[in-house]
Formats: structure tokens, C-alpha cells, sequence
């Protein structure tokens, strides 16, 4: 007697499975064309339907055919179920089920009971948190619908077995499921993964009171949804039924196969426990036709990823292997090449070239196969410099496409009021117009960070622009003619496109649809511009179609979403779209692809690099969510988090059999050292314990080699020191006395500045520092003695006072920064005043800020100078002061001429050079420290005593300028960049420009 066929296959793994499939289809088809068409074949996924096709059409060699019906199982819809004996598809029964709720809809439901629960327990989140609390709860109530779990367990739970916050969260859950039925029913809708359930079942049904008399085959799914499970036992019992597994491990013992069963983590359990729920042993289980058996490599990792009680038998399989065991082994692990990279992005430069060179074999197909979607990233922007475009068929995230990027930007300039960082974004962004054309607003906003969001951070809001617009019209130098009203307009064009915004944000809180509605508002406002309406700019082409029904799925669920603060828009927009993508519609390379792990599935390519292989990138960390313990989890009878585990390490025995096989993983993480995955850590253990790790390749050295070599130049010339000459008539004839010191020191930053014209920029929006504090001090005490040049008021203190808050107001400067500042300006001013009480008895008069000149004889320059104070003394003579905040000159310095500051000021006033004052003899050259701090001021005389007196020091100082003069009066002389090594400025704004790093032997300084 002939038994009966077979119902349960197994591709081994090393086969294709998509293509090894179709063959043994059109195998049992025979000759008939139309015997394909009557086929029905239940699939993963519509991916995995996706690729068959394409199978269908290789092994046809793209002759018209009749193709099985395919239904997607993982993403099944009603319209979909065979719900006719006969076999046609369509509604014959009426199921009368509600549609499944939509992800957003569903989240903002729950985002209502956490709010309410939150509050009711005395805990606030903000709404961005709160949304991320409801998705994880629907990811639970997903997790238990597909596990079929009964809530009601969780009352059995006993809670002084649980910590404290485990049995709060305890409490929330009942709440949930008490009234998140109900609340999901009231709305006509059922929760996706039950109606899921309710669907397969239903087909399950209807097979066992009518079986279909056409062929069924369900193919590459493992079971892991019970009715999934449920429904593939059905179709094992259908008079044409198949069920068809993917690398099934037929290899395994009795003993072996229960371990495999009880450990989650096992790539096999999946398998096993659909074996058990078909009634089936591994050894019964049927190889598909026409497939090559389980490749050698598969056979190797199967051993490697035994439970681990089970691993003992490595060393009695390694003691008793014969030669020709170890030659097999040996050869199993020919395809398999393993690197070792520095970091991340070594990785992708190497992954990129190794998908390069599979393009100079003809006809041969590479996948780069990771869940690191930075990776994947990173590699298709390294493929970009061989003008190779590829697609990550895992997606890109929803919210980096422009037009939610757009919408980020503005959401977050309302949470920033305008800060200068956020708003320039938004200008640049390629979306903005605010009614002009993109060059326009391109131009105008870079003439808005240029003259006035760089430097220190203007007031906040549109008012506060306009305030520090006012105050850079007081400034010098000038702005451009006609820039003020440029910026003005701007001001107002923006005013006009955020007043939905600015309306709908008034108070501390406000409902979301109406800031949502306004923020929809003011970006097609801003949008709007050369012609276009903004809403045609913003919602166009693929990208903005899936970013307008993302955003209509938000809209329609807005009515349930909490209020809250207008800052907090951004956040829950993020929060609301995060983890949805957008996938490419069309592949873009036709031999190169990019996969995560499970576009990965079912599919194969001739050469599959598994990239990104370190613990908690892949697998994923083993985590049991937010809401339940591992033992509640356990209690409930929910699947362990290491399910996860396992069928990731499915998915990679699966694509280690491929024929050509790459590992990749980086040794270090943004600077933290990783774990390579610990599928790796198993494969190196066994290769040793069978002494075959010399055939597991992995070029420690070629790696960096390579990458080294993609951008190493074809040759290197050392980088000489600049030597820039130009012209006499460029060259300045005139300079301040503080930019002398920089010509002595580095002549090129004056070759930079000075002639070229070349000015670092402030950084955008920077806090307040040293430099500004300086700048508040030296107008304050500007101001005073001003007000009193010849003798102090009664009291002093209070007239001080006056001034510093005037000179607060007019500054701009943050109220809290103020508050910092307070303490030291007290500490320094109540200094000060002791200074001027020991010295104006002795003085005429004291000026301050004080312009100065004097021109050099037959030298045709010109020095200038502003003294920062200047005191006439009863006795004619005159005593020079500078305000530093900083650190004073060496005195070695001043006596060297390398510091020639004060000396040249008092040549200036030597020679009645300054405003207002005839000149007159030096008494003495004086440098104050004002700090502030511990030690409130610092007093330093730099002429006298032991050192040259005032005179001299400031005859030295002009006879040295002379010189300097002279030398560069010679076309010959070039503008060095330090050309005293042991006189190196502090401080150098053209480093880079002059390269240097590249040349000098200081490169290790910090200019």
C-alpha cells in the first residue's frame, strides 16, 4: 500500500526559499497553465508575496503567466479570506466585522485613560510623554490579543509578591482592561490584532465545514500567532493542503528537540512548537522537491546555537570527528568572511565597497541585511560617491521627510519663541517662501544671521527681534543701506504667516486641535510663494502624500488627544508619527538592495553582508516593556521578550547558508567599547572547540586597509607656511594701537583682516561670556567718569548704581544673566569707587574713552588709539590706564616691546595726540585688572621702579613701531603666521585659514 503524500515540507536552509518554492510549484503544476492559477498560497507577509512574484517571473524567464492567488497572513483583510469551498475569493459571508481601529485613533484613546490615571494618582507627564505611555499600552494589548491571553488572570496575580510601582502599575492595567473594551466597541472598531485572530479563524472554520478541493499552500511562516498556528494545522488536513517551513533542522534528537522546545531564544523553537500543534515529528517532516539538502554552513550554526545544556556534546563531536568531519566542517565555512571594524562609520565604508565589487561580477545581486537603520543609512550615502542610488526597503522614518521636517521646525520655533537657532532653520528650510521667492528669502535670511542673530541671543519673540534690530541701528559699524528695512519686512511677512499660531498660543495651555490646526496654518502660509500655495508646496509628490494622511489619521483623532502647552506641540507630533516610515514605492538599484531583517525574510541574493552585529543592535535587548515584570509577564502566560530573540536568529541561520556570506560589526560605539552578538560569540566558540578556527576568515588588517585607501590621496605634498606679499599700496597705513601687537606677533591675521577684509564670525545666538561682561564693565565706568571728570559726587555708590542699571537696560542681557552677573559687578564696583576716592585728590581731571592719533614721521602711517582712561595730574603730567578683564601682560612683555599697547598710548598723548588733551610728560603707564571675584581688582604699574619709566618705554615703543613700519614698507616682506616662536598670540581667529596645524611645530597649541 502507497502512503499517503505528504503534507508538511521543509526548505532547508541554503535554498533560495522564494525561488525554490516557485519551482516545486510549477513542478506540481505540470504542463497545465491554468493548474498555477487554481493555486491558493497563504505568505508571511505581502513582502514575502512581493518576492515569490518576482520568483515567478526569473524562473519564467518573464513570460506571461498565470500566477497563484497569494494572501499576505500577517496583514490579512476580509476581502482577502477564501470564504468559498469552491475556492474564489470574496465576501460570500458576511463576517459583519468592525474595521480595525487606526494606530492613531487607538493611541489617543489611550493617551486619555493615562492622563486620567496619572492625574488621578498625583503624577504629571508632558503630553509627549503621555502619548509614548499610550503606545506602549497598545503595543501590550497587541501583544496579548495575538497571544490570546485571558485578562482576568491578572486579578490572580498576588500583589505582595510584586514591588510597590509593579503593583501600581498592576492596578492601571485592570483599569485598562475593564474599560478599554468597551471604550474600543463604543467607537465601532476592534482592536487590530483581534480582528486578525477573529479573521483566521473564521477561515479555519470554514475549511473544516467545506475543504477547498484546489491546492493550498501556506509557505515560510513559523506559527509564532496561535492563530496563525491554528489556521496552518488546517490547511496540513485539507484534502491539496501543504505547509511549507523555512530551514527546519531535521538533524535533531528526541532529547534535543524537547530542550529546543522549552528555550525561546533557540532559532528552531518557533518551528518546534507549530510541529507539536500539527502533530508532527521533525524526522516526518518532508524535504520540498526539487530542494539541495541543508547546506553545511546551516548544519554548523544549527550546532552552534544548541541550548545551552546542550553544548557539551561539542567536545565529544570534536573528539570522535573523523578527518573527513573536519574537512567538511572546514569547507562549510568557505562562504563566510567575518571583519572586525573600528567604528560605525568604518563599517559602512566598508560595506559599501564590498556591495561595489559585486558589481564588477556580471549578473551578481549583493544585500546588506541589518535592523541598524543608521547603518543603512550610512551605506547608501557611501554608495552615493560611485553615483549608485539605492533604496533601505526598511524605509525612512516618516518625520525626516520635508514636509514633516518642515512642520518640526516650525512647531519647535513656537516652543522656542523664535529662538535664532530654530528660526533660521526654518528659513533655510527648502520649503519656506513667507511670499517670496526661495532666492529672496535665501538672501534675506542670511543678511539676518549675519548682522544680527550672530553674537549674543537676542530677546525672544518677534518683538524682541525688533528690539535688538533697533539697538543694531545704534551700533557700529552700520548695517548695509536699506538692510533694516529688509529685515523689517521680513519681521512682518513672518508675523503674518504665524498668526494662527501666535492666537492660538496665548494661554499656558490650549486644546490640540486648534494648536494643530494652527500649525497647519501658518506652514502653508509660510509655504506660500512664487506663485505656488503653500498646501500644493508642503503636500506634493510621495513624500508629502504620506505626510498629509499621517497627518489627517492626527487630525481625525484630535478630539481625544489631551490639551497642552503650546511648547509641547513639536514633542507630541513626534511622539504621535514615531516609528512610522515610508517606503520606497520603487527599488532603485536592480543588483544592489538594503534589507532589515525582516524584508530580509524569505528573500536571497548571491551575496548577503549581515551588518551591525553587536549585542543590543542585533538581536534586540530581551525587553519585557514598561508595564509588566518578567513574572507578571509569566502569569499571564504572554510569550517571554526572548521569543524576539529567537526568531531574529532565525532570520540569520536562514541568510548565514546564502553562498556568499559577510559579517560586519564595529568594535567601538561613539567611543564605548561593544559585544559582538552573541550568535557570533557561539560560531568563534564552536570553531575552536572543533580546532577550524583558522577557517573562519576574518582579516583583522584589510579593513582599515581598504577604507584607508577610499580616501587616501594620490599624493601628499607637505604644506608650506603661507607667504603672502602683496602689493605696497594694499598694505594698510593705518592701525590701532591694539592691532600692533598682532602685527608683531602674527602678521598674517593683518594680512587677513586688515587687507582682505576677512572677520570671524560670532557664533549664532551665543550666550553672553567674558567678552560681553568686559564690554558691560567698560561702559559703566565710561559712563561715570564722564559724569564726573573732575570731581566725585558727595556719594558716589548710589550715582554708580544709577548707571549700572541703565547700562543693564540698554544692554539686552537676559534678567537671569544679570541676576549671575550681580554679585561680581558689586564686588568690582565697590573696588573701583576705593580706587577713584585714593586718586582724585591728586587729579585735574579724568577722561575716559578718549580718541587718539598720530601720524609717524615720513612714514606715512597712521596709529590710532581709544585709551580706555586717562588721568591729568596736579603736576601737568599724565597717567595712562587700561581696563583688562582678562589676563594681564607679562611685564617681560611690556620691557621686550612685545606688549606695546600703553607704551604707544602714551606716545600718543606724549604728543598731544589725544582729544582734548595737550600734550604732556608720562608719569606712569597703569594696568587694572577688574575680575571682580575673590580678589575684586588688580593694580600693575608697568613703568618705574625696576623697570624703564614711562618715557622710555614709550620712546622704545614708537621707535620699534618705526621699524616695523619700515620692514613691511618692503615689497619683499611677507606676512608670516607666527613668526616668533617664543611670541605666539594667545589667541588666533585665522589658524586654520593660515593651516598651522599642517606646518608648524606648535601644532599642539591651541591658538
Amino acid at each position: 500500500m502507497i502512503g499517503a503524500p505528504p503534507k508538511v515540507f521543509t526548505i532547508p536552509a541554503g535554498n533560495a526559499f522564494v525561488d525554490c518554492l516557485a519551482r516545486g510549484l510549477m513542478q506540481q503544476s505540470g504542463a497545465d497553465p491554468l493548474a498555477l492559477s487554481q493555486t491558493l498560497l497563504l505568505l508571511p507577509n505581502r513582502r514575502a508575496a512581493r518576492a515569490l512574484g518576482e520568483a515567478f517571473l526569473r524562473l519564467g524567464e518573464g513570460r506571461p503567466q498565470l500566477l497563484p492567488t497569494m494572501v499576505p497572513l500577517g496583514d490579512i483583510d476580509a476581502e482577502e479570506l477564501l470564504l468559498e469551498a469552491g475556492g474564489s475569493l470574496g465576501a460570500a459571508q458576511d463576517l459583519a466585522l468592525a474595521p480595525a481601529i487606526g494606530d492613531t485613533h487607538r493611541t489617543a484613546l489611550l493617551a486619555q485613560l493615562v492622563a486620567g490615571w496619572l492625574t488621578s494618582s498625583g503624577t504629571s507627564l508632558p503630553a509627549a510623554g503621555v502619548i509614548r505611555l499610550a503606545r506602549d499600552l497598545a503595543r501590550l494589548i497587541d501583544e496579548a490579543d495575538t497571544a490570546e491571553i485571558d485578562w482576568a488572570k491578572l486579578d490572580e496575580i498576588v500583589p505582595q509578591a510584586l514591588a510597590a510601582h509593579w503593583q501600581t502599575t498592576r492596578d492601571f492595567l485592570k483599569i485598562v482592561t475593564e474599560h478599554w473594551p468597551a471604550i474600543v466597541s463604543s467607537q465601532g472598531h476592534l482592536g487590530p490584532a483581534a480582528r486578525r485572530r477573529l479573521l483566521l479563524d473564521a477561515q479555519a472554520a470554514l475549511w473544516a465545514e467545506r475543504p477547498p478541493q484546489h491546492p493550498v499552500v501556506a509557505a515560510g511562516s513559523t506559527g509564532s500567532i496561535p492563530a496563525v498556528g491554528r489556521l496552518l494545522a488546517r490547511v496540513a488536513q485539507l484534502p491539496q493542503g501543504q505547509v511549507v517551513l523555512p530551514g527546519l533542522d531535521q538533524a535533531c534528537s528526541s532529547d534535543l528537540w524537547e530542550a529546543i522546545a522549552a528555550d525561546p531564544s533557540h532559532p528552531q523553537q518557533g518551528l518546534a512548537r507549530l510541529l507539536e500543534r500539527l502533530g508532527t515529528a521533525p524526522k516526518e517532516v518532508a524535504v520540498w522537491p526539487d530542494a539541495l539538502p541543508e547546506s553545511g554552513i546551516a548544519s554548523l550554526t544549527n550546532l552552534a546555537l544548541r541550548p545551552a545544556l546542550q553544548t557539551q556534546s561539542w567536545r565529544d563531536l570534536a573528539s570522535g570527528a573523523s578527518e573527513r568531519q573536519h574537512r567538511s566542517w572546514q569547507r562549510a565555512l568557505e562562504g563566510i568572511t567575518w571583519y572586525d571594524c573600528a567604528d560605525p562609520r568604518q563599517e559602512a565604508c566598508l560595506i559599501a565597497l564590498l556591495l561595489r565589487r559585486a558589481l564588477e561580477t556580471k549578473g551578481k545581486t549583493a544585500a546588506l541585511v541589518t535592523p541598524d537603520r543608521a547603518l543603512a543609512r550610512r551605506v547608501a550615502a557611501e554608495l552615493q560617491r560611485w553615483g549608485i542610488e539605492i533604496d533601505d526597503s526598511g524605509g525612512r522614518p516618516l518625520l525626516q521627510t520635508p514636509p514633516l521636517v518642515f512642520l518640526r521646525l516650525l512647531a519647535k520655533c513656537l516652543a522656542e519663541d523664535l529662538a535664532p537657532e530654530a528660526l533660521l532653520a526654518l528659513l533655510k528650510h527648502p520649503f519656506a517662501r513667507a511670499g517670496r521667492t526661495r532666492a529672496e528669502l535665501s538672501r534675506i535670511s542670511r543678511e539676518l544671521e549675519r548682522h544680527l542673530l550672530r553674537g549674543p541671543r537676542p530677546p525672544a519673540g518677534l518683538d524682541g527681534l525688533r528690539r535688538a534690530l533697533q539697538r543694531r541701528l545704534r551700533a557700529y559699524p552700520p548695517l548695509p543701506k536699506g538692510l533694516a528695512e529688509r529685515i523689517e519686512a521680513l519681521f512682518d511677512s513672518l508675523e503674518a504667516c504665524l498668526a494662527p499660531l501666535d492666537s492660538a498660543s496665548k494661554q499656558p495651555t490650549a486644546a490640540f486641535p486648534a494648536l494643530f490646526d494652527a500649525l497647519l496654518q501658518a506652514a502653508e502660509a509660510l509655504a506660500d510663494g512664487e506663485g505656488r500655495a503653500g498646501a500644493a508646496r508642503l503636500w506634493a509628490e510621495e513624500t508629502g502624500e504620506a505626510a498629509a494622511e499621517a497627518l489627517s489619521e492626527i487630525r481625525a483623532a484630535a478630539a481625544s488627544l489631551p490639551d497642552l502647552a503650546p511648547g509641547d506641540l513639536a514633542g507630541m507630533i513626534e511622539s504621535l508619527l514615531e516609528g512610522r516610515v515610508l517606503r520606497p514605492r520603487y527599488g532603485l538599484h536592480p543588483r544592489l538592495f538594503l534589507w532589515g531583517p525582516l524584508e530580509a525574510r524569505l528573500q536571497g541574493a548571491d551575496l548577503l553582508i549581515l551588518g551591525g552585529l553587536n549585542e543590543g543592535t542585533w538581536p534586540r535587548p530581551a525587553d519585557p516593556g514598561p508595564w509588566l515584570s518578567r513574572p507578571m509577564r509569566e502569569a499571564l502566560e504572554l510569550p517571554p521578550p526572548e521569543r524576539r530573540i529567537g526568531q531574529s536568529a532565525h532570520d540569520l541561520l536562514q541568510a548565514l547558508a546564502a553562498p556568499e556570506v559577510i559579517l560586519t560589526r564595529a568594535l567601538k560605539q561613539e567611543g564605548t567599547p561593544t559585544i559582538p552578538a552573541r550568535w557570533l560569540s557561539r560560531l568563534e566558540a564552536l570553531t575552536k572547540v572543533l580546532g577550524i578556527e583558522t577557517a573562519l576568515k576574518r582579516p583583522a588588517v584589510e579593513a582599515a586597509a581598504w577604507v584607508a585607501e577610499l580616501d587616501r590621496p594620490e599624493r601628499v605634498e607637505p604644506c608650506r607656511p603661507p607667504t603672502p606679499r602683496p602689493p605696497l599700496e594694499a598694505r594698510p597705513r593705518q592701525l590701532s594701537v591694539t592691532r600692533i601687537e598682532t602685527w608683531m606677533r602674527n602678521p598674517y591675521a593683518i594680512f587677513a583682516g586688515s587687507i582682505l577684509g576677512l572677520q570671524k564670525l560670532d557664533e549664532i545666538a551665543e550666550d553672553p561670556g567674558p567678552a560681553e561682561r568686559g564690554q558691560l564693565i567698560h561702559a559703566v565706568l565710561e559712563a561715570f567718569v564722564q559724569a564726573y571728570p573732575k570731581a566725585l559726587p558727595a556719594d558716589p555708590e548710589p550715582a554708580l548704581n544709577r548707571i549700572v542699571e541703565s547700562s543693564l537696560a540698554d544692554s539686552g542681557l537676559d534678567p537671569s544673566l544679570q541676576q549671575l552677573w550681580q554679585p561680581r559687578m558689586t564686588r568690582l564696583l565697590a573696588w573701583f569707587l576705593e580706587m577713584e576716592e585714593q586718586r582724585r585728590d591728586d587729579c585735574q581731571e579724568v577722561l575716559a574713552e578718549v580718541n587718539g592719533a598720530l601720524a609717524l614721521e615720513g612714514a606715512q602711517f597712521r596709529l590710532t588709539a581709544k585709551a580706555d582712561r586717562l588721568e591729568l595730574r596736579s603736576d601737568g603730567k599724565i597717567v595712562l590706564i587700561d581696563y583688562k578683564t582678562g589676563t594681564l601682560p607679562r611685564q617681560r612683555e611690556v620691557n621686550l616691546g612685545l606688549a606695546p599697547q600703553l607704551p604707544l598710548e602714551g606716545a600718543i598723548a606724549r604728543a598731544g595726540g589725544f582729544s582734548s588733551l595737550p600734550g604732556a610728560p608720562l608719569q606712569d603707564l597703569e594696568l587694572w585688572r577688574l575680575v571682580g571675584g575673590a580678589d575684586s581688582g588688580e593694580f600693575k604699574t608697568i613703568s618705574g621702579g625696576r623697570n624703564p619709566d614711562a618715557e622710555t618705554l614709550a620712546e622704545k615703543a614708537l621707535e620699534g613701531l618705526t621699524a616695523l613700519v619700515a620692514a613691511f614698507d618692503q615689497v619683499e616682506t611677507a606676512y608670516l603666521a607666527h613668526p616668533r616662536p617664543g611670541a605666539i598670540p594667545r589667541f588666533d581667529d585665522y589658524r586654520q585659514l593660515a593651516r598651522v596645524d599642517e606646518w608648524s611645530s606648535d601644532a599642539g597649541e591651541v591658538g
